[in-house]
């Protein structure tokens, strides 16, 4: 295989091609995670545990902002990389300028929302009144720099799709080091407050999407970005919605109903709040196997399959779910047995640490479910079919999570009851997963007839 900047996941070593690909995403996974994660360190070791409950409150709304936005640029990824598989240039170039316009328009609006409607939204979470002052400034200056969010995502798909995951990388390890140095800047040197930590995630979050965007720039490859040609294509765009609103539906719908879950842990008290918030956090990092191999399985599906190759997506299919669930279990193993001490790590209460424990110890040890499902609607969105995985997580992490939630408080009104939602949600995806996977020929909207028929214009 050559040794350049990208290279094609339909040729070479399958288990090789797909490891070369997905170590870069990993450990990229791993400094995105960092973001966040030094946030919440800092806040909390720095200002207490209101500050962290803020920061914790805010996840999964800021999760439900992003995520639909981040969905939709997903379609983009899929054309790309079936372009690229079938070394259709002009398609790719079109799909590519098309995303960035996207992006651009998405990005203002996401930012204007965000900080129009962050105090209502948070009210509506019953956040409590101690926190909700903090929460509210963090949320604020967060969604200032939600359109570097945006595009970073965006740029980052376009490299992904052509099989370069080295490049963001190296951009992202140095603007991790640059959040780092900001965050103990502004809260633990200068004292300046909560909303400081989201100041230095956005500056972060900017320089990112600037050298990714730098880079598509310079280049030589046929994914070069010039900025005369930033506009939407209708075919382009079509093809993106097609197979992107699907998974920004469902993205935006599960962050809802995260949100949900979020409002019933408030409930409890800043405690449940920080001790969770701060689980949230180690979650994110222990879904990192389960995230890279989606990334790669989609990227792997929909080169091959714009390529012909239906053997080898089969094998290489197999190689990523099996190595998902099984780092994704062994993860959570080890999690179960240092739950109290990493808990530990964001807060010295023991109240927010035992309720924290509880939360995590609930829940890590179903990891290689969650792996399951995520890789099997990876595949599925990069065979085209979207709406697979859009009606199997609608149906099972939002409806019957927020009915499980609802319908069990009024009988165990404790904090367990509301961690054992995500198990028992992951168990029921995995189950229709596993049967439509094995009973479904899922290959066969994407083979290389739907490709030339598109490049004469020929809508499906």
């Amino acid at each position: 295989m050559k040794n350049t900047e990208q290279f094609s996941l339909t040729e070479g070593t399958i288990w090789k091609s797909m490891l070369i690909f997905a170590l870069p995403v990993f450990l990229s996974n791993v400094f995105q995670q960092l973001y966040n994660t030094f946030d919440a360190w800092c806040v909390g070791n720095y200002i207490g545990d209101n500050a962290l409950a803020a920061v914790s409150s805010s996840g999964s709304l800021i999760f439900m902002m992003v995520s639909f936005f981040n969905g939709v640029a997903m379609g983009a990824g899929v054309i790309i990389a079936r372009a690229y598989g079938a070394k259709d240039n002009e398609i790719m170039q079109k799909s590519i300028h098309t995303a960035i316009a996207f992006g651009l328009v998405c990005g203002v609006v996401l930012t204007v929302a965000g900080v129009a409607f962050t105090p209502t939204i948070l009210r509506l979470m019953d956040t409590p009144a101690e926190v909700l002052p903090e929460s509210i400034a963090y949320f604020r200056y967060y969604f200032c720099g939600a359109i570097f969010t945006v595009m970073y995502n965006i740029f980052v798909g376009i490299l992904h799709a052509v099989g370069d995951s080295k490049h963001p990388l190296y951009y992202l390890i140095f603007s991790t080091g640059i959040n780092i140095v900001l965050d103990m800047l502004f809260v633990a040197v200068l004292g300046f407050g909560v909303g400081s930590a989201a100041v230095a995630t956005t500056v972060s979050q900017g320089i990112s999407a600037l050298l990714c965007f730098i880079h598509l720039l310079r280049t030589d490859e046929p994914y070069k970005v010039r900025i005369r040609m930033i506009r939407f294509d209708r075919n382009s765009l079509i093809d993106i919605i097609r197979y992107g609103l699907p998974s920004g539906v469902q993205n935006s719908v599960i962050a809802i109903a995260n949100v949900f879950v979020q409002t019933n842990i408030n409930s409890f008290g800043k405690a449940a709040m920080a001790g969770c918030g701060a689980y949230s956090k180690l979650e994110g990092f222990a879904f990192l196997p389960v995230t890279c191999f989606v990334q790669a399985l989609a990227t792997f599906v929909g080169q091959n399959l714009g390529a012909g190759n239906r053997e080898r997506v089969k094998k290489g299919v197999a190689f990523g779910v099996i190595c998902s669930c099984t780092l994704a279990e062994a993860i959570g193993l080890l999690s179960y047995l240092l739950a109290e001490h990493l808990i530990g790590i964001f807060s010295d209460s023991a109240e927010s640490v035992a309720l924290g424990t509880q939360h995590m110890r609930t829940i890590c040890l179903f990891y290689f479910l969650l792996a399951f499902s995520h890789c099997i609607a990876g595949v599925l969105r990069g065979a085209g079919k979207a709406t697979v995985p859009m009606f199997i997580m609608l149906s099972c992490w939002c409806v019957f999570r927020m009915t499980y939630i609802f319908t069990a408080l009024r009988f165990v009104n404790v904090l367990t009851t509301v961690s054992w939602a995500y198990p028992i949600t992951w168990t029921l995806s995995s189950i229709i997963f596993l049967i439509y996977f094995l009973k479904a020929d899922w290959m066969r909207s994407f083979d290389r007839n739907e490709h030339s028929n598109r490049k004469v214009g020929v809508t499906q």
